[in-house]
């Protein structure tokens, strides 16, 4: 065990975390905690700077950090566990945008740190009223999720240096990397209000000295335990970014890089069908490229002549939605569209009416495709990766008297279909990127008429009642979130883009 390895290296001697008392008592005292292997249960932080390498860098740069994963192993474990970080930092970091990197930190890394947490060591720590993280890992990748999810108060990590371009230049601030010694040096620096630290906890030999620094200290066994139930978060992450689904481990990550050029060749095919399948034809398509559609409920038929137009509404999972709705319904029908790329725009196989934001535009151009028949559109402005939505925008409600509600899930099991840092026409050919992605649809019973506007409800009521309908049969939950929420945290603005109003 390594702690019988620390007793011969040091004579340090410390109880496992799980003996560590999480009492009321512990909230006027301070813990420290390293971060891999001990907050967290993966040992390895080569799965987050992977991410860094492909969502602020490149495929090249990623594949670079693993074909030197190796080598990256080898210094760690054998030569220098903090040459091995150093090498990391420099293939992961070098030459980005500090921007892009924090970027990353704060959309993308939270979400995978959030379900590595380890149950044992966040009861501990989450009971301490002063909380101080040490890691070797750099303070800009970490930050984020100590302090916004875990309410760390104060992250120590390795500092690297940006040059005055704003762009991270590979190299380390001194000390360097944050190891051995270093931790209990910075520790000792630390204003903690003058006095020794009350716990330490760790992992590993080289977390040993600022533990045996600290009153107590507490090792982190490499036993395996289950992460920290999403509803049991201090914190619940509706928003996250980023392409990958899964954490990218060494294996994940070899798969990625191996999949993704044969994936975007497939990708290609599957999206531009709407150009050159026609799209009664594209369910069978489907099947025979490998996407799994799944249509429930009763389909409802074209509205016949005269008769007042239909709205279908749905969830909002991808852009793919309304592309979906119309191949289930085997007719193009019309979508409403915010802000998409000339390329989607393009490839779509029905019309689509882009909104403007001025909302006495946007319902006249609504009002007159319904009443040539049908539109379908996604209340919620922007889409949702986890299973929430988000609050229903109310102006739909007020366009018409039958409206259908379709429940959309989507699942994929490699790369995410939507972004909302990165480029958005990729997002058709990232969600058909992945090698089976399975789509479910479910036509719901069209909306009394005692819950229309026209029986005297307003736009509002209308709006909330079919966002509980559609919940309660997707079995998510409602909030009061909205497309400026999601983009002021993942992207840093409000998501407001000018838009020219379009018809075809």
């Amino acid at each position: 065990m390594e702690v019988t390895k620390l007793k011969e290296a040091g004579n340090y001697s410390f109880a496992e975390v799980k003996s560590c008392s999480s009492g009321n008592d512990r909230r006027s005292q301070t813990v420290v905690a390293d971060l891999d292997g001990t907050l967290i249960r993966g040992r390895s932080a080569f799965p987050y700077f992977f991410l860094v390498a492909f969502e602020a860098g490149s495929y090249f740069r990623a594949l670079l950090l693993s074909l030197m994963a190796p080598l990256i192993g080898f210094l760690y474990y054998f030569v220098d566990e903090a040459s091995g970080i150093h090498l990391m930092i420099f293939l992961s970091f070098a030459g980005l945008k500090i921007k892009d990197i924090e970027g990353v930190a704060r959309a993308v890394l939270t979400k995978f740190y959030a379900d590595d947490l380890h149950p044992e060591t966040w009861r501990v720590f989450s009971s301490f009223g002063k909380r101080v993280v040490l890691t070797a890992n750099p303070r800009v990748m970490v930050e984020p999720f100590l302090k916004e999810v875990l309410g760390a108060d104060e992250v120590m990590g390795t500092e690297i240096e940006v040059n005055k371009k704003g762009r991270a230049t590979g190299r380390l601030l001194k000390p360097g990397v944050l190891v051995g010694t270093h931790k209990e040096e910075a520790l000792k620096r630390c204003n903690i209000g003058g006095e020794r630290p009350h716990v330490g906890l760790g992992d590993r030999v080289t977390d040993f000295p600022f533990m045996a620094y600290c009153k107590e200290g507490y090792v982190v066994p490499k036993t395996k335990v289950p992460a920290v139930k999403k509803q049991d978060m201090p914190k619940q992450l509706i928003f996250h970014d980023g392409r990958l689904v899964q954490l990218p481990t060494p294996r994940n990550a070899f798969k990625v890089l191996a999949w993704m050029p044969i994936g975007l060749l497939l990708s290609i095919v599957r999206v531009t069908m709407g150009v050159w399948v026609p799209i009664r034809l594209m369910p069978l398509c489907y099947k025979l490229t490998g996407i799994n559609l799944v249509v429930k409920g009763n389909i409802p038929e074209k509205p016949k002549n005269g008769e007042p137009g239909r709205l279908f509404v749905c969830n909002h999972r991808t852009l793919l939605d309304p592309v979906i709705i119309a191949l289930a319904l085997g007719r193009p029908v019309p979508a409403v569209t915010y802000s998409i790329s000339k390329v989607s725009e393009f490839l779509s196989p029905m019309p689509t009416i882009g909104l403007c934001r001025d909302r006495e535009k946007d319902s006249a151009n609504m009002r007159r495709v319904l009443k040539e028949g049908e539109l379908t559109l996604c209340p919620e402005g922007t889409t949702c990766r986890e299973p929430f939505l988000l609050r229903f925008s109310a102006l739909f409600a007020e366009l018409s008297d039958r409206i259908v509600p379709v429940a959309v899930k989507i699942n994929m099991n490699m790369f995410h279909g939507t972004t909302a840092r990165g480029n958005k026409a990729m997002d058709p050919f990232f969600a058909y990127m992945n090698p089976r992605p399975t789509i479910e649809l479910k036509f719901l019973d069209e909306i009394p008429k005692n819950m229309t506007c026209g029986s005297g409800k307003s736009s509002i009521e209308v709006a909330n009642y079919i966002q509980h309908l559609l919940a309660g049969e997707l079995g998510y939950d409602c909030t009061d979130f909205t497309r400026k929420d999601k983009y002021r945290l993942l992207a840093g603005n409000d998501g407001i883009v000018p838009v020219k109003e379009k018809t075809r």
